[in-house]
């Protein structure tokens, strides 16, 4: 006679697996570092300036970006003449945002900073932005409260973060199909939704303004776009080339449905929209 074996009523929970978050930001810094963002980075530039309207940046202000990557929305922020610190921990994004500065003949200061671990004083910056960037930090309340910490009282922080339910989030969602992310590891998608925002900073958030807007990105063709995004876009480049050939030729034909799907201009072209959360808190 067979028997199944259970757990005593009152025996305790098994424990959720901690994610060794140093190790994933090790990680993830390689993942952003290889490749060449850049390439997908300058692509995203009208973001940020839709995010500097939107915190009513004004010229004078101290700003920081975090996790600015090649430097939209510092490079926003300096066109309002505002004065920028613009922040990542790749130090190849950081140089490309210097040179495309120099090129447009705009001051801003650049940091090798973590997100997590941000080396300014307490309430400096009248205004801190990201643009998909703070989203991907593995401790996110950390990231949060450093964003509030480094941030004036009566201050802006603005963001811009890719939605679960958006095109972004089946993409992501579509690639752990393949490559699942560390078990414990809590969706960046998350700072796309409005409750997760203020689990991460309503008890010091005076205000929390959430409006969904959509990237539309453009490519010649689906093709066209794995191309891109599977030489320079950090996480699909990586995960790419940790698979077999078989499960390359199984993602690719994944993507390839997953733009059809989403794709509104037909045979001639690609045009994805891609919705993301554009945000404003005002800090206590």
């Amino acid at each position: 006679m067979q028997t199944t074996q259970t757990r005593p009523a009152d025996a305790a929970p098994e424990a959720t697996p901690q994610p060794d978050l140093k190790a994933i930001k090790a990680r993830q810094q390689a993942t952003w570092a290889s490749g060449d963002f850049g390439v997908v980075g300058t692509t995203l530039q009208i973001v940020g300036e839709s995010l500097c309207e939107a915190v009513d940046l004004y010229s004078g202000e101290a700003v920081l970006d975090v996790a600015a990557g090649n430097g939209n929305a510092s490079l926003a922020a300096a066109r309002r003449f505002a004065n920028v610190t613009s922040t990542d921990y790749v130090p190849d994004l950081l140089e490309q945002g210097r040179k495309r500065a120099a090129g447009d003949r705009l001051p801003i200061e650049f940091q090798v900073a973590d997100a997590e671990a941000l080396p300014f004083t307490d309430e400096t910056f009248d205004v801190v932005l990201s643009t998909f960037g703070v989203m991907f930090a593995p401790n996110q309340e950390q990231a949060a409260a450093e964003m509030l910490r480094v941030v004036k009282s009566g201050g802006r922080i603005g963001m811009a973060n890719w939605t679960p339910e958006g095109f972004l989030g089946e993409l992501f969602r579509t690639i752990a199909a393949f490559v699942p992310p560390p078990a414990g590891l809590k969706s960046p998608m998350g700072w796309g939704s409005e409750p997760r925002l203020v689990q991460l900073f309503g008890t010091r958030a005076a205000d929390i303004r959430c409006e969904r807007r959509y990237f539309m990105f453009r490519y010649r063709s689906a093709e066209h776009f794995i191309e891109i995004f599977r030489n320079f876009y950090g996480p699909t480049h990586k995960v790419f080339a940790a698979l077999d050939a078989d499960n390359q030729n199984a993602l690719h034909k994944r993507l390839v449905e997953l733009l059809a799907r989403f794709n509104r201009a037909g045979a001639k072209s690609l045009v994805v929209p891609a919705e993301y959360l554009e945000v404003v808190i005002t800090k206590r």
